[in-house]
């Protein structure tokens, strides 16, 4: 094993793996990780903590994956190449290592334009792929990126990121993935799945080219709650495939919050059946509440015991 995470172990035990999303507050408030964290409690392999996302100050991915794990979580800590250069990455890296952290997703992060401080001056002295093969630098060969050994308690992770099946061109996104599996990624999230029959034609390329055997594939999937945030992200989150009957489905819809929860299970179920994926990658977005009731309903609970 690479790392003995929880996550590693049912995926390399063949179950269908099932991670969240959680998002640290935009405060040093602990108790809003624990109130989160009950909802993914025996629910999920792990959980995802994000890193400043969409470029918003928020509570430190570490220290929120600490809490999460004094809660009896596994944390995925994510990344992200925009805040840190190489010295900041390695040491953040042993540091969650020494916290107990076994889990970690790179990422090169939303830019600063797009969030609080736009203003701010960002940082990329490495991409996603350069910090994916970084972090095994450290746990495989046991040497700093300087070529420097690290003599003894090396980090042992499990190294994730993130690819997206939708953006433009279509075809480059299967190479980039082939990319970050040769730099050393253990298992790759994708993107917020909408358009189903796009998310098929790319798992085909994958399949094609054998990477589900070189790297765990986790379908990234969000429950929606309303038409309207189908409408937002379909024009201001790039490299999103919304296709227009799902919004006119949503808006049609009795009830939105009910609907959005069929359609996410509508497609975990198809999903299950797509040859090279091996788990899902369930992103609430500001709706923890929801998971534990849809992987109830999907089938998914229990978990698998490893």
């Amino acid at each position: 094993m690479k790392a003995a995470s929880t996550l590693e172990k049912v995926l390399s035990a063949g179950h269908f793996a099932v991670t969240a999303e959680l998002g640290p507050p935009q405060n040093a408030n602990a108790e809003a990780i624990k109130k989160k964290s009950a909802h993914c409690l025996g629910k999920v392999e792990a959980v995802n903590i994000t890193d400043n996302q969409t470029a918003i100050v928020r509570m430190s991915s570490i220290a929120a994956a600490a809490l999460a794990l004094s809660h009896g979580l596994e944390p995925v800590v994510q990344m992200v190449c925009r805040d840190r250069n190489r010295i900041a990455m390695q040491s953040d890296i042993l540091g969650a290592a020494a916290l107990g952290c076994k889990n970690l997703l790179c990422l090169s992060g939303d830019h600063q334009m797009f969030g609080i401080h736009p203003e701010a001056a960002n940082v990329y002295d490495l991409d996603s792929i350069q910090l994916i093969a970084m972090v095994k630098k450290m746990r495989d060969d046991k040497q700093f990126l300087s070529g420097d050994p690290i003599k003894e308690f090396e980090p042992r992770i499990f190294i994730g990121a993130v690819e997206n099946p939708f953006a433009d061109p279509f075809e480059f996104r299967v190479v980039r993935l082939a990319k970050k599996a040769a730099a050393g990624a253990d298992f790759i999230q994708t993107q917020c799945i909408f358009d189903i029959d796009k998310f098929a034609r790319w798992m085909e390329l994958i399949v094609k080219q054998g990477l589900h055997k070189k790297t765990y594939i986790l379908a990234g999937l969000t429950p929606v709650r309303s038409h309207r945030a189908l409408i937002y992200m379909k024009n201001n989150v790039a490299g999103m495939s919304i296709p227009d009957e799902l919004i006119e489905r949503m808006e049609a819809a009795e009830d939105p919050k009910a609907e959005g929860v069929n359609i996410c299970l509508e497609m975990i179920e198809k999903v299950k059946q797509m040859e090279g994926v091996a788990g899902i990658h369930l992103m609430p977005i500001g709706w923890e509440s929801i998971t534990p009731v849809i992987l109830e309903q999907a089938g998914l609970l229990p978990r698998p015991q490893v």
